[in-house]
């Protein structure tokens, strides 16, 4: 399972790829609007910063047509771009133009299997199904998970899985269980995954011990 970051600040970046974590990068306009800084520069220290490693850039267009030039301009930050596209018919129609050209897409903000279905026959090399928003309105954003990895077992897509809105290390272990390829959250979530309080006291008793050893 590869675990993506949601960000677009540098220093979370980094230290999720120091901690080895980080397989990817995933951002979005509300992301890139907390830096303070023009989105280009965002995204071209973002591309440079992790390698090969793919990186999600966003289209704000709603037409197609206008998708498919946003596009076009956001692969100039490296090859290692991912082309967001929301599940919309327009982001469909861009969704299957770019796959033909050999872009990566992601399919965003999908909150049902049937949408995950579309964004696989328009070839998608992602889809990403908002489990924690769903959630936030008292609809099991796991279940969703669970039948859109049913879905593409039956058929054989090749469209990864990649859970997006992402609250707590619960939402990690439920995508990981039921088959999920990727998880993408915020650097808080990455850094509670390794948290667990007996891990603490037991550390804490290995050097307490250790120090009585040296007298």
């Amino acid at each position: 399972m590869k675990f993506f970051i949601d960000t677009a600040n540098l220093e979370e970046i980094q230290e999720g790829l120091d901690l080895g974590l980080v397989d990817g990068v995933t951002t979005n306009p509300s992301l890139a609007a907390k830096e303070g800084k023009p989105f280009g520069e965002t995204a071209g220290d973002i591309c440079k910063m992790v390698g090969d490693l793919p990186v999600s850039l966003e289209v704000v267009g709603l037409k197609a047509e206008e998708m498919v030039r946003e596009a076009d301009q956001l692969m100039k930050y490296g090859d290692n771009v991912v082309i967001k596209l929301p599940l919309i018919d327009e982001g469909l129609k861009a969704c299957r133009i770019l796959s033909q050209k050999g872009i990566k897409v992601n399919q965003t903000l999908v909150f049902n299997p049937l949408q995950a279905l579309l964004a696989a026959k328009a070839g998608a090399t992602y889809v990403s199904p908002f489990v924690g928003r769903l959630d936030d309105i008292a609809v099991p954003g796991m279940e969703c998970i669970e039948q859109i990895v049913t879905i593409y077992s039956n058929y054989g897509f090749e469209t990864e899985i990649l859970v997006a809105s992402v609250r707590n290390p619960i939402h990690v272990l439920e995508a990981a269980l039921y088959g999920a390829d990727v998880a993408t959250m915020p650097f808080k979530v990455i850094k509670g995954l390794a948290k667990h309080p007996l891990t603490d006291i037991g550390l804490e008793k290995f050097l307490a011990d250790w120090k009585k050893l040296q007298g």
